[in-house]
């Protein structure tokens, strides 16, 4: 019996296929967990922060372990779906890096980064937070810049 080589993942083709279907450039990318601050989002999730020409997305991809599909089947739920939110650059106050300064509090407790969007949703004073790690710069840098515009 002979396997199949598994076929490789074209990151290019990837980002792309994404530009074309939401119609916006992507300026920067960060893997992140929301952790808070969008209404009616459960956290926390794991996903995708993306800083695009009109703003700032964030788009997790469901995935199932084999334990947790069997008792969706058993159960008869639902699988999981993807679940994506989007901050119009209109909306978006400010874009910022937190890190832990201290360093006593990075060694007794360790922490990545947090990317703090500070935004207008539903006319309420937003402040959504991702937990990430430092390649979210660029996320920052793209709204700093002036590049989302």
């Amino acid at each position: 019996m002979l396997l199949k080589k598994k076929e490789s993942f074209d990151i290019e083709k990837f980002w792309k296929e994404y530009e074309e279907a939401i119609n916006e450039k992507v300026l920067a990318r960060s893997l992140g967990q929301y952790l808070s601050g969008f209404p009616g989002q459960e956290y926390p999730l794991w996903g995708l922060a993306i800083a695009t020409t009109g703003g700032f997305r964030f788009h997790h991809f469901p995935h199932e372990g084999w334990l947790t599909a069997i008792s969706r089947v058993t159960t008869g739920g639902e699988p999981p779906k993807e679940k994506t939110f989007f901050i119009p650059k209109e909306l978006i106050s400010s874009v910022t890096m937190n890190n832990e300064k201290r360093w006593w509090k990075k060694i007794l407790s360790p922490s990545n980064p947090t990317l703090v969007i500070q935004c207008c949703i539903n006319n309420e004073e937003r402040k959504v937070v991702v937990e990430t790690d430092k390649t979210a710069e660029a996320i920052v840098q793209a709204f700093d810049t002036g590049a989302v515009s």
